[in-house]
């Protein structure tokens, strides 16, 4: 059986500091190629990430979604079967990659997405604002789609071919949750992982540590989710 490519694609944005622990600790054995999308840093991200052996890709417009867009573009043009996204702050921990890419190599899921608020979780790693917005916007989502989720995180997996077919626009902090409405309603198989989430290795988070920057993100998710809940066209499928 041929084995199938998986890229991980790493946003990040003056993460220079957290990216030196973190790109270390990803299994070489497990992903082909490492993607580290410099969302127009003015630290020492892009260098770092070269010298750890990332393929590095600039984004000089900042937005979440237009980052995490350009990471997948890079992906689909390596060749990759599989995508997989990981925040480069050091909280999303390289130990569950395995355990994200197995219900889709196994054939078993179409989009598997991490929970940081599981038993395995580092206590307080999730800011309680943070914790408020996400479970607030998952509980929507799974009343809306049945997706079943109880966390809206940035780690996630899916098929290159199946991303592409989402035909994602949302290019701020609501690409999580555009990717997750379009997924439960082109009625892919949604799996969800327990993570072994971590407090941030370095520095301040640039949206859950503030509760302004926690604000900005719940209301650009639950925009997202009323204008999708607006349209019932699935033309993107």
């Amino acid at each position: 059986m041929t084995k199938e490519s998986i890229a991980l694609v790493i946003p990040a944005w003056n993460e220079e500091d957290a990216l030196q622990h973190l790109l270390p600790e990803i299994p070489a054995e497990l992903v082909q190629w490492i993607v580290v999308v410099d969302n127009n840093s003015t630290d020492e991200t892009a260098r770092v990430a070269r010298m750890a052996g990332a393929v590095v890709v600039r984004e000089e417009q900042r937005g979440y979604g237009r980052t995490c867009w350009r990471g997948f573009q890079t992906a689909r043009e390596l060749g990759a079967d599989v995508v997989v996204f990981m925040d480069g702050d050091g909280s999303d921990n390289p130990v569950d990659l395995p355990a994200m890419v197995a219900p889709i190599l196994a054939g078993e899921a179409d989009f598997v997405i991490g929970s940081r608020i599981g038993a395995h979780s580092e206590r307080g790693a999730v800011p309680p604002q943070a914790r408020l917005g996400n479970w607030l916007i998952s509980r929507l989502v799974s009343g809306m789609y049945g997706a079943g989720v109880h966390d809206i995180g940035s780690f996630r997996a899916m098929r290159v071919e199946m991303l592409e077919r989402l035909q994602m626009q949302e290019m701020t902090f609501g690409w999580p949750v555009e990717m997750l409405v379009k997924a439960a309603r082109a009625h892919y198989r949604i799996v969800e992982i327990s993570l072994h989430y971590r407090h941030r290795s370095h520095g301040q988070s640039k949206v859950a540590g503030t509760v302004i920057g926690s604000m900005r993100a719940a209301y650009a998710m639950l925009s997202t989710m009323a204008r999708y809940a607006r349209t019932k066209d699935l033309k993107y499928v």
